[in-house]
């Protein structure tokens, strides 16, 4: 077996046959990646460097990642309390920045050397080399670096999300960001601000704070006050909130719902457990609880997204904040932090 040296890959020879079988040689790629065969905690993300690269199938195209964005949901994925499992074993990672190093058949968008990001890949995004639909790729502004690149998919298509097909949020309404801090938080705070809405936003330290404001919160409050909501209902004058953009609603739902004006709408990013309400906050004002994930998006909803979202891009308002980086052998650690963190300051990103 002979191997080379390649920064990116190793080529390993594998001779199949005889020579006299065989007058050629098959010729395999090896990458890097991380692999999950078992459901547990983040010691279960193994690093592998025999994973064989990925061949692009019809409309899909091959990514030399550069980084890849890492999600709270991927945490409960490899935990095995997602809803729904993955097959073992697999690869984590939806949110990759990177460049183009092949194309399968009927791509036409894309060829090799473009700059891309994508939100959603088929074989993993923990991994030197993944394969993306061509559909859930887009190009990468030369204005992004990749660390960016991979902090753009998730949290701004789940932002645009919340903010429009769910929660159906206008210019001129008041939202407010519970964690606008993080990589959705910071997302919805730009979105909210680009499309005209007054924009509030919560964090829970000074740096949390200053970054929210960074993002384009008109104001910020600190969510650890005992007296925030009383806050931001002055900050409304009284009259309410129209829309909050929920990051865990399991701490403050019940306080949300009080904070709504008439017909105020909640969407629901995301929650770390069960929480007890009183359902008369809703009866009174006629407010709504929302559901929100990307899952669910329509190739319709994907394309007004993508359209919105590269339009911010040009105009310059879509500035992806990176925060905690890791390299790929560091993904456990990463899983560890993104649960225990005690206040998000940017995109956590693993750079490969």
């Amino acid at each position: 077996m002979v191997s080379c040296k390649c920064s990116n890959c190793r080529e390993v020879i594998i001779p199949l046959r005889p020579a006299s079988y065989l007058p050629n040689m098959a010729m395999t790629k090896l990458m890097r990646a991380i692999r999950v065969s078992e459901f547990g905690g983040p010691s279960v993300l193994k690093l592998h460097e025999d994973i064989p690269v990925p061949t692009p199938g019809q409309k899909q195209v091959l990514i030399r990642v550069q980084a890849c964005g890492v999600n709270p949901y991927e945490a409960y994925l490899r935990s095995g309390a997602f809803p729904v499992k993955p097959n073992l074993p697999y690869t984590p990672g939806s949110d990759v920045s990177g460049v183009v190093e092949a194309v399968g058949d009927g791509v036409s968008s894309f060829q090799s050397g473009d700059r891309v990001f994508t939100t959603a890949t088929v074989t993993g995004g923990y991994a030197e080399y993944t394969v993306a639909s061509e559909d859930s790729v887009y190009q990468l502004s030369d204005s992004l670096d990749y660390k960016q690149g991979a902090a753009i998919g998730s949290p701004y298509f789940t932002a645009y999300r919340a903010l429009f097909h769910r929660a159906h949020s206008k210019a001129g309404e008041t939202v407010l960001v519970h964690g606008a801090s993080g990589g959705v938080g910071g997302a919805t705070c730009q979105i909210a601000r680009a499309f005209g809405m007054k924009v509030l936003g919560t964090a829970g330290t000074p740096e949390g704070q200053a970054l929210a404001k960074k993002n384009g919160a008109h104001l910020v409050f600190n969510h650890r006050e005992k007296d925030y909501v009383k806050k931001i209902m002055d900050a409304t004058n009284g009259q309410g909130l129209n829309v909050i953009v929920e990051m865990l609603a399991n701490a403050n739902l019940s306080k949300d719902l009080q904070m709504l004006t008439y017909g105020g709408r909640v969407a629901v990013v995301g929650s770390r457990s069960p929480i007890e309400i009183n359902p008369m906050e809703t009866s009174m004002k006629e407010s709504s609880i929302i559901g929100v994930a990307i899952f669910s998006l329509t190739k319709e909803e994907r394309a007004e997204c993508a359209a919105a979202l590269l339009a911010g891009m040009e105009s310059g308002w879509l500035k992806p904040v990176v925060g905690p980086q890791y390299t790929l052998d560091k993904a456990s650690q990463a899983h560890e932090d993104i649960i225990k963190s005690s206040g998000a300051t940017g995109k956590m990103v693993l750079t490969i």
